[in-house]
């Protein structure tokens, strides 16, 4: 602190010197004036500096300080931006995979619903397809069946028209009289035997 006292005690004894030089003609020279005017202002702001030189340190400390911290969270805020940025990249990149993934699933799906489709349209196809069979079946059976019994009962209704016609009482007994004489020639031969 020696140091300070003896600098400060130079600075204020040096302008007693300057001034005490000659003067020429009353007035101090040009080079006394600046030279003056320069004391002064070390003197003065030199003074002012001794003065705020620790108020001054501090908050030009505190404000390093201040700017160090802000730069600190700055290049952390920049780091979890960049991390944030990176896991949503990861993110998407995973989003489109999956997207992929569940277009090749769906695919797939739809791969093997139209395959079953096309096979159960198939096998309905070949059920419906024997049931008409089987319905074409029964109708023609049915029909041949009918078809038969109208074939029947027509040939038996005009056999019994022709026979009425043709039958009268004395045919009638003609025929029964020739049938008896079959039987009996018939029941002659089985009983010779």
């Amino acid at each position: 602190m020696t140091r300070r006292k003896s600098i400060a005690a130079i600075l204020l004894v040096l302008p007693l010197f300057i001034f005490m030089s000659a003067e020429e003609g009353g007035r101090p020279s040009a080079t006394m004036d600046f030279a003056g005017k320069a004391i002064n202002f070390l003197i003065l702001f030199g003074g002012l500096a001794l003065v705020l030189r620790k108020p001054l340190a501090a908050m030009l400390a505190k404000r390093a300080f201040d700017i160090q911290e802000t730069m600190r969270l700055a290049d952390e805020s920049k780091a979890a931006a960049e991390k944030k940025h990176r896991e949503a990249d990861r993110d998407i990149a995973g989003l489109a995979e999956e997207i992929q993934r569940m277009m090749d699933t769906a695919q797939t799906v739809a791969r093997g619903e139209k395959e079953r489709i096309s096979r159960l349209a198939a096998e309905e196809t070949a059920r419906i397809k024997k049931y008409t069979e089987q319905e074409i079946d029964q109708q023609v059976r049915g029909g041949l069946h009918e078809l038969k019994a109208y074939a029947a009962e027509k040939g038996t209704s005009l056999a019994r028209e022709r026979i009425r016609k043709k039958l009268t009482p004395a045919r009638q007994a003609a025929l029964i009289d020739k049938s008896i004489q079959r039987l009996s020639r018939f029941y002659e031969k089985s009983g010779s035997r």
